[in-house]
């Protein structure tokens, strides 16, 4: 049998998958951005983080999916490093867009989703991403995503629009003010996941009216932008990945019910679903 490792890998936190001899096992190393780390950086990492635990197994396929793979130049950094700790293995690199759709729709055609820190979408015929709504980021976009879900819970803080018992609960759960918040987002790196950071408030408070109106409006926001675009959304099942997706996931359902659309498989993360992608047919 082939030993298969699979990653998905963040620029804070990486899974590595390891497929093969009658099990599957996992290890998490530090995330792998090649916007930020040389190919020597990236060789050095995986040698004192992963390596180890592989015990020295030979590996025959390596099936890499990651943040910053858009850009080709990427891709090369990503293969090279690799290919230097696998050397007699086949190597694949690809977007985590097409990490999503293979993990939710598996070798099926319908439309993928994805709602983290940010947010993504597409159409996947069964082999490939057909289409994909364009991303235009957490400053103009995102809709849906824990930024954008996090910058409504904000707005509501800043505006004074939450009740005294929410108002309460925020202050207890986040001990800041506006001060601090307007450095953190104009002033301070990552802002994007500094406003996702807000967004398990929501988590924590379901059933209050103002939340759930954040919830349905920043979700329906997703729907009428991105999943409307596709006529796909109407003739194939609709999945959702993602921290966000799997928190809210009563209310993707409702949404997919009010659109018509059918509600597919919805996970946490993709790597559950890239297992079975990438299992050989002779291991179903």
């Amino acid at each position: 049998m082939k030993r298969k490792l699979i990653a998905d890998s963040g620029a804070t936190k990486c899974e590595w998958c390891l497929v093969g001899d009658g099990k599957t096992t996992t290890v998490f190393t530090q995330g792998i951005s090649p916007y930020f780390l040389s190919l020597t950086q990236i060789v050095s990492l995986l040698q004192k983080e992963l390596l180890p635990f592989l015990e020295d197994k030979e590996i025959h396929e390596v099936f890499y999916y990651g943040t910053g793979l858009s850009n080709p130049d990427n891709v090369i950094t990503i293969k090279a490093a690799l290919k230097q700790l696998f050397a007699d293995a086949s190597i694949e690199a690809h977007t985590d867009l097409l990490a999503a759709a293979r993990a939710l729709c598996i070798k099926q055609k319908g439309v993928a989703c994805i709602l983290g820190t940010g947010s993504n979408s597409c159409y996947f015929d069964g082999k490939e991403v057909i289409k994909n709504s364009p991303g235009i980021g957490y400053v103009l976009g995102d809709e849906g995503s824990g930024a954008y879900l996090g910058k409504k819970v904000i707005q509501y803080f800043m505006y004074n629009t939450f009740d005294e018992d929410l108002r309460a609960r925020f202050d207890f759960k986040f001990q800041t003010n506006g001060n601090e918040i307007l450095e953190n987002v104009y002033k301070q790196p990552l802002p994007n996941r500094y406003l996702a950071s807000f967004a398990i408030f929501l988590a924590e408070n379901r059933g209050h009216y103002m939340i759930e109106n954040i919830l349905e409006d920043g979700l329906n926001d997703f729907f009428f932008t991105h999943l409307s675009k596709y006529n796909e959304s109407w003739k194939f099942p609709v999945h959702f990945v993602g921290g966000i997706s799997f928190a809210f996931k009563d209310v993707l359902a409702e949404l997919c019910n009010s659109y018509g659309f059918d509600t597919g498989t919805i996970l946490q993360n993709p790597m559950q679903g890239l297992t079975i992608y990438h299992r050989d047919d002779n291991d179903q």
